[in-house]
């Protein structure tokens, strides 16, 4: 167990990688404060594709990595498989029904992944299909999470399952009540973790469904990209805080 006092989640895409000037900036910033902040990054990549790009883009190593959209969790410095997590995501999962079901619509079109820890689709221009894929789904009775972003994915998850269902279990594991959080997204799928009630943010950049998130004090609307709208943000809830450490 490890003492965490501030926490940045973030995705990674589009949300901490993107402005390579203001991830630079941002990275030079934390460093430089008297305090550590740990990262968790919640990503909708799988685990070799994750750690490829946190490697291309020289991003600082995370305390904790969940990958394809919360059905998976890494800690410790070889990035383990949190065991516990896996059970859970593993209960009345069916994938090979999803894909059955999926196989009905000609428009959705499955996307090839490594394994079977999530079922992913693209569709393009038939929002139909997806609201009809959507209710296949529950009249066949399948126990699963859907996830519908950037007008384009679809992420068939286990019940229970997402980031932020992945993100509230690492901070009841990991964190504590005093942990001060911040959350950074930029599409549809990082909106379960962005409405958890820790301070969020949505970075300028994000994708068109998040402008629908409703005002609320917790959530910072960033009006700058990238890494630059997670700085933004940071200083907006905690620039005061090396002050006072």
């Amino acid at each position: 167990m490890f003492m965490i006092t501030h926490l940045l989640a973030t995705d990674l895409d589009g949300t901490l990688v993107g402005d390579p000037t203001a991830l630079k900036e941002l990275i030079g910033y934390y460093e430089g404060l008297p305090y550590e902040v740990n990262l968790v990054y919640i990503t909708g990549r799988y685990r070799s594709s994750a750690l490829s790009l946190i490697q291309s883009e020289g991003l600082p190593k995370p305390t904790v990595l969940v990958t394809d959209v919360g059905t998976s969790i890494y800690t410790g410095s070889e990035m383990d498989l949190d065991k516990e997590w896996e059970g859970m995501m593993k209960r009345n999962w069916e994938p090979e029904a999803i894909r059955e079901v999926a196989s009905r619509f000609p428009s959705i079109s499955l996307q090839q992944l490594p394994d079977d820890r999530r079922v992913s689709f693209e569709v393009k221009d038939d929002p139909e299909a997806v609201e009809d894929f959507k209710l296949a789904l529950d009249e066949a009775g399948i126990t699963h999470k859907f996830i519908y972003s950037s007008g384009r994915d679809i992420d068939i998850l286990p019940k229970g399952s997402g980031k932020g269902q992945a993100l509230h279990y690492v901070v009841e594991k990991y964190a504590g009540i005093e942990t001060k959080i911040l959350v950074a997204g930029d599409s549809g799928n990082d909106l379960d973790m962005l409405t958890l009630g820790y301070p969020s943010v949505i970075v300028a950049n994000a994708q068109k469904e998040l402008a629908e998130c409703k005002e609320n004090p917790k959530i910072f609307h960033a009006t700058k990209d990238c890494a630059g709208g997670i700085h933004e943000a940071w200083l907006h809830f905690y620039g005061e805080m090396a002050k006072q450490f």
